[in-house]
């Protein structure tokens, strides 16, 4: 078959997505030594794992479901052609390649190095604020059925058809762990909501256009927002306010923060003493924190219902945390590109 043109003359000139993918070559080029470091000497040719990071951004951007269901597209969708530079009459690769490659990006934090140079992108374009920030944190499912939520010691299989009788145990992640991913643990996001193995994911955001600085899966224990936001806050510059709802509103968070130098901008509870009194709240500031920092909901709403992080597809902090970094990465690249159209 004969085609005159190629794929670029196929991409509408005003599409979006030519804006995302000069972003994402911009910030891929940024990270060139450390995928130099990934490349093996010896071997057969591999994927490049360029190729399968953008790969990832079109499955958050475009809602696919699986790895699987991506590389069939592949096979046909020339814009996902176009995007990760490839031929017209170029062979998909398979959707094992992910699996196989996916601790390669793990070991060399590709996933947080991603982010942060699409936040040195942001940087460089006068689109984030220097002092201005905020905190919070969200449970997202596990892979993992509350049927493989057992007792640590029980090592055997469970009942012939999966079912078991819990009516009358007390079940908690002191004494029962699931079996199928360990990492994940039994938690509710409130009073009156049912309880769902579940992960914690912390994120950093600034308060001009609500980009995500830094984003953190990890083990959901009760107080891992609060300890992950006390990690991320400690490279933010001297002065800094960093806004956060009540959950935040105690004295060890509240001290911490203005022992790193920061000035927390904590919404006050209402039920008990809160830490934080007229010293801050009297200040106009700490109100434009409270309506900014909401932005950092929409950031979490978009990675839920289009990014597909409802619920992870992964087993292990490790791969979620790599799968949440794509997410939020994807998530500034959509926002960046509607803000300041990049020519492509």
């Amino acid at each position: 078959m004969f085609v005159l043109g190629g794929l670029e003359s196929r991409i509408p000139k005003g599409h979006v997505l030519r804006s995302v993918k000069a972003l994402v070559d911009e910030a891929l080029e940024r990270m060139r030594n450390d995928f130099d470091r990934m490349y093996a000497s010896t071997g057969r040719p591999s994927i490049p794992p360029e190729r399968l990071l953008k790969a990832q951004i079109l499955i958050a951007l475009y809602s696919i479901r699986s790895d699987r269901a991506f590389c069939e597209q592949l096979e046909y969708n020339l814009l996902f052609r176009w995007f990760l530079d490839m031929q017209l009459d170029e062979e998909a690769f398979d959707a094992s390649t992910f699996s196989k490659n996916r601790q390669r990006l793990i070991d060399h934090e590709v996933g947080q190095k991603f982010l942060a140079s699409v936040v040195k992108g942001a940087q460089m374009r006068r689109l984030m604020s220097s002092e201005h920030f905020s905190v919070d944190g969200t449970l997202i499912e596990a892979w993992a059925s509350l049927k493989s939520f057992r007792p640590k010691d029980e090592d055997g299989p469970s009942d012939g058809n999966g079912w078991s009788d819990f009516s009358g145990t007390k079940r908690s992640n002191e004494t029962h762990e699931s079996k199928t991913d360990p990492d994940s643990r039994l938690m509710r996001k409130g009073n009156g909501q049912a309880a769902k193995l579940s992960f914690n994911v912390s994120a950093l955001m600034e308060n001009r256009n609500g980009l995500l600085m830094r984003i953190d899966a990890g083990i959901a224990d009760g107080y891992a927002e609060r300890s992950a936001a006390l990690e991320q806050i400690r490279e933010l510059p001297p002065g800094s306010t960093v806004a956060a709802d009540r959950a935040y509103d105690t004295r060890d968070f509240v001290e911490k923060t203005r022992e790193s130098g920061c000035v927390p901008h904590v919404a006050p509870v209402t039920y008990r003493r809160s830490s934080i009194d007229g010293r801050t709240t009297r200040h106009p500031g700490h109100a434009i924190s409270q309506i900014r920092r909401r932005l950092i909901e929409k950031s979490f709403g978009w990675m839920k219902t289009i990014g597909g992080m409802r619920r992870t597809r992964f087993r292990g902090v490790p791969r979620t945390n790599l799968f949440t970094n794509i997410t939020a990465a994807a998530f500034n690249l959509i926002r960046i590109a509607r803000l300041v159209p990049i020519p492509a």
